[in-house]
């Protein structure tokens, strides 16, 4: 995480969020009332979609609707939002970018917002509360006859694999991801897959989160080769796993690790 010009120390009280897991950390935190505007794209509280105006997309927004709420902080995340902060830091805001790609990278993004207002004994009992979830998927985890073999799809076209922290829960849940060195890297175009790499991998179980739209199976199965597959498909909505916030672990890994637990669950009855 990297801090922008004119970042003082004075606790901000207009945030622009462009990324909705600040949303929702800051909400988590009981530091909403320090939210200015919000992602178009926050599912995370609810709440917040109708409390707070939004004032962007994830990959492009019009700066007039930043500068209209009037923050005195900007917060965003990955490669795709820096040139977003960049434009506000030339309009003279302040900015925070974070780049968290892993589980312990959500902690620590939780620990900054914490520290950035004042909240940080909450901080650190949200990530206690996250910890426990974690402990609980993985002792789950370690009661499952054998790991199967997971393939997680982000999009359809191009087919991307999951990210890093999708691929920390995936193992974290008791899958083997088929892609998880793939995983680490830091671009979505560095995590393309082909058909025939899939295929090759063998995946007994198909996990889609496409962001930002319905996952469909039957175009899945409709790729040569992979009804044959025999892999049960299961969608995960990507605000619950596609977020490197605590969503991600409060929501998303619970749903991996169902989705693991229903098919290992199944072949013992068959």
């Amino acid at each position: 995480m990297t801090e922008g010009k004119n970042q003082g120390q004075a606790i901000p009280q207009r945030i622009a969020c462009l990324s909705t897991e600040a949303v929702d950390t800051l909400y988590r935190l009981g530091a909403q009332a320090h939210i200015a505007g919000i992602s178009g794209y926050t599912v995370y509280p609810p709440e917040a979609r109708q409390e707070k105006p939004k004032i962007s997309g994830f990959s492009s927004m019009k700066l007039e609707k930043i500068t209209a709420v009037q923050p005195d902080l900007v917060i965003g995340f990955s490669d795709l939002q820096r040139p977003l902060l960049e434009e506000c830091e030339r309009a003279g805001l302040a900015t925070l970018w974070f780049d968290q790609r892993s589980l312990a990278g959500i902690h620590a993004m939780v620990l900054r917002l914490g520290e950035l207002v004042n909240r940080q004994a909450q901080a650190l009992t949200l990530c206690a509360e996250l910890q426990a979830r974690q402990d609980e998927i993985a002792a789950a985890a370690a009661r499952l006859p054998r790991r199967p073999r997971v393939y997680f799809e982000e999009w359809d076209e191009p087919m991307i694999c999951g990210i890093g922290w999708v691929s920390e829960i995936i193992q974290l849940a008791g899958g083997e991801d088929v892609f998880a060195e793939r995983a680490q890297a830091g671009f979505a175009k560095q995590r393309i897959v082909s058909p025939s790499e899939v295929l090759a991998q063998r995946p007994e179980l198909i996990l889609g989160s496409w962001c930002g739209k319905r996952f469909a199976p039957d175009k899945v199965l409709a790729r040569p080769g992979f009804a044959e597959l025999g892999a049960r498909l299961i969608e995960i909505k990507s605000a619950d796993i596609l977020s490197p916030g605590p969503t991600a672990i409060t929501r998303g890994a619970g749903q991996v690790l169902a989705a693991l637990q229903s098919l290992t669950e199944s072949e013992l009855q068959a």
